[in-house]
C-alpha cells in the first residue's frame, strides 16, 4: 500500500486522543532513530516561522537539517523539509516502505495520522545533524514529545484548542512546557502565567528555562533589523526570527544576515501578489498579530472557520481593518455553520456576502485556516 493510500484510511482529526500509544510504539523501535541534535518547538503561535528560520540558517552554515512542522496547505511534502527543500515524493515513498516493516501490521494501523508521519519524518531525517520538531497540538501529550530533545523553544502561549489543552492559561502552558526535558528558552509572552509555570516547572524538575532576552546580544538586534528589512518582516514574524536566533546563540554557532535569505515560510502573512496577504493563522492571538500588522489599511477579509474556534472575539479584533467580509466555502464537517457565523457578523456589524473570486483591483486578506487558505488558493490559480 502506498503512503497516500495507507494515510487515507487515518481520519485527520479525532475526537479522543490515546496520549500512551505514541511512547508504547516509540519505545519499540526507537533504535531505528539517529541520535541527531533536536529543537523541539512548542507554543501557540509562530512555531513555523520559528522553525524555518531556524532551519534555513542552519542549512545555510552548512548544516544537514530536517524541518517537521504541520498541517500542509496544499501537499502533504509540505511538512517535512530537507536540507533547503520540500522532500521528495520517492524518498517519503521509500521512508514509508521502511516504517511499515519496522511496525508490526497492529501498531501500523492503531497510529494516528499526525504519530504516523512524525515517526515517517523523523525517519527521511536520520541523516541529520540537525532536528527542527514542531509540535501538533500541546506538548506533554504531543507525538513528537517522545525524542529526546536538546532544546525547546518555546513561541507566545495563549487560547487556542481549549476541548484538548484546558480553558485556561495557566492549564495550555503547563501542557505545553511539560514537554521540556532539560533547557528551554521563552519567547516574549504576553501571560504573566505563563512565566510563572516556567518558573514552577524549572524549580521542580530542575530544568534550564530561559527568557530570550538572556539570549540576545546588543550584536543581534542590529542584525535582526537587517534581516527583517530584507525579508520585509512585520513585527511579530521579527519576534520569531529573535528565538530562532536565540536558538543559535545557545548552540554557540555564529551567524551573519545572508544566512536567513530565502528563509520565510508560506503561508504567514505571504503576499500573493501587491492586493492580496493570505495568513493561516485561525485564533485571536494571530489576529491581533495581524491587525497590528496591516492597520490602518482596510481589506476584503476572505473567512470561514471551525466551530470550535473563538471566531466572534477573532472577528471583533480585525473588525477595524475589514471593509467587509467574504464567506469562503469549505467542505469539512468541522466548519461552523454558515447561519451561525452570520449572526455573528451581523452582531458584529460586519458587513458580508459569500465569496465568488477575487477582483484584482480589491485588497484581500484571507484568513481563518490552512483549510481556507488552501480552498482561495486553489481558485486563485485557476
Amino acid at each position: 500500500m502506498t503512503l497516500s493510500e495507507f494515510l487515507e484510511e487515518k481520519p485527520l482529526y479525532y475526537a479522543k486522543i490515546d496520549y500512551k500509544r505514541m511512547p508504547r510504539v516509540y519505545k519499540k523501535i526507537k533504535e531505528h532513530f539517529c541520535c541527531s541534535k533536536i529543537i523541539h518547538l512548542v507554543g501557540t503561535n509562530g512555531k513555523g516561522t520559528t522553525g524555518r528560520f531556524l532551519a534555513s540558517a542552519l542549512y545555510k552554515l552548512g548544516y544537514k537539517v530536517g524541518h517537521y512542522t504541520s498541517p500542509h496547505i496544499i501537499n502533504f511534502n509540505e511538512r517535512i523539509w530537507l536540507n533547503g527543500q520540500i522532500v521528495s515524493g520517492s524518498l517519503l515513498e521509500s521512508s514509508h516502505q521502511k516504517l511499515q516493516k519496522l511496525l508490526t501490521k497492529k501498531d501500523a494501523e492503531s497510529l494516528s495520522f499526525f504519530e504516523y508521519t512524525t515517526f515517517l519524518a523523523m525517519l527521511v531525517f536520520n541523516d541529520c545533524e540537525y532536528i527542527v520538531l514542531e509540535a501538533g497540538l500541546g506538548g506533554e501529550h504531543d507525538a513528537t514529545a517522545v525524542f529526546p530533545k536538546n532544546l525547546t523553544l518555546v513561541t507566545p502561549i495563549s487560547y487556542d484548542h481549549e476541548a484538548f489543552l484546558g480553558s485556561t492559561i495557566e492549564s495550555i502552558a503547563t501542557e505545553k512546557l511539560n514537554a521540556i526535558q532539560n533547557n528551554a528558552i521563552l519567547a516574549l509572552q504576553e501571560y504573566t502565567e505563563v512565566y510563572e509555570v516556567a518558573k514552577n516547572l524549572a524549580r521542580k524538575k530542575n530544568l534550564n528555562i530561559s527568557k530570550i532576552s538572556e539570549y540576545i546580544k546588543t550584536s543581534d538586534e542590529a542584525k535582526i533589523q537587517k534581516i527583517s528589512k530584507r525579508l520585509s518582516l512585520v513585527l511579530y514574524l521579527s519576534e520569531n526570527l529573535k528565538l530562532s536566533i536565540a536558538c543559535l546563540n545557545f548552540l554557540n554557532i555564529d551567524y551573519d544576515v545572508e544566512h536567513f535569505d530565502n528563509a520565510r515560510l508560506f503561508g504567514r502573512l505571504t503576499s500573493l501578489n501587491e492586493n492580496i496577504i493570505i495568513d493561516v493563522g485561525h485564533n485571536p492571538l494571530a489576529a491581533h498579530s495581524i491587525k497590528k500588522a496591516l492597520e490602518p489599511q482596510k481589506y476584503i477579509l476572505v473567512y470561514n472557520t471551525y466551530e470550535d474556534k473563538d471566531y466572534f472575539t477573532i472577528l471583533d479584533i480585525l473588525k477595524p481593518i475589514i471593509e467587509h467580509l467574504e464567506i469562503i466555502d469549505i467542505d469539512d464537517k468541522r466548519i461552523e455553520k454558515e447561519d451561525k457565523l452570520q449572526k455573528v457578523l451581523t452582531d458584529l456589524k460586519i458587513k458580508y456576502k459569500p465569496f465568488k473570486k477575487h477582483q484584482e483591483s480589491k485588497k484581500y486578506l484571507v484568513f481563518g485556516s490552512f483549510k481556507v487558505v488552501e480552498k482561495f488558493l486553489k481558485v486563485y490559480d485557476e
